[in-house]
């Protein structure tokens, strides 16, 4: 893979912040490691993340266009504009404004439930390497990366799909299950190609 990638990936501000993040929180955790309830915790970070990933998409980002303005220009940043230019960096990636908040509420409540700080950081540090993991596979599917795995290049493809051809089918980005458990995952030539695939403020 070209270095310039990997480059523009870390560099982008959003990136970075979450990677600073990211590090003293793994250094926590790695501290802990001995400790059976850490590794818990961070899996279940991670699969916190996996599946939010697909449910934020499907009924978050493509709600129905909201008449308040605020709450369009807000959808329109998040992800409307995404797919009106799929490739526009700026666009590509989650702002902190959005992804720091969300995480803080997942981390709250996993507090609230376990009273553990330190299997709280291990479930937050698990969201934010998932989170990672879900910028990266975005960030490839919509750049001249071609995946190294079968399974990577079968991902990449649907997410294509979801852009180009409907955007009511293939949510996930970085794994499939969850969209073959609630039927959005199809035969792409079974699937007609929608008109607002690339302007989801043009849905009726």
């Amino acid at each position: 893979m070209n270095s310039k990638y990997i480059k523009e990936f870390v560099t982008f501000p959003d990136i970075t912040v979450m990677l600073l993040l990211f590090i003293p929180l793994m250094g926590y955790t790695f501290s802990n490691t001995l400790q059976i309830g850490t590794w818990i915790a961070f899996i279940l970070g991670m699969a916190t993340y996996a599946l939010s990933e697909y449910v934020i998409h499907r009924f978050l980002f493509h709600m129905k266009t909201p008449t308040n303005p605020f709450l369009l220009k807000t959808i329109k940043r998040l992800h409307f504009d995404h797919h009106v230019d799929p490739n526009n960096l700026k666009l590509l990636f989650l702002p902190l404004w959005f992804s720091l908040p969300g995480f803080s509420i997942f981390a709250l409540i996993f507090y609230i439930i376990t009273s553990s700080f330190q299997l709280t950081i291990a479930y937050l540090a698990g969201i934010i390497v998932y989170f990672m993991y879900y910028e990266w596979k975005h960030y490839i599917a919509h750049k001249p990366i071609q995946p190294r795995t079968e399974m990577g290049r079968k991902i990449k493809k649907a997410h294509l799909w979801h852009h180009f051809k409907n955007e009511n089918y293939w949510f996930g980005v970085t794994h499939t299950s969850v969209d073959k458990t609630f039927g959005t995952y199809k035969d792409q030539q079974s699937v007609a190609k929608s008109e607002t695939a690339k302007n989801l403020e043009k849905r009726t």
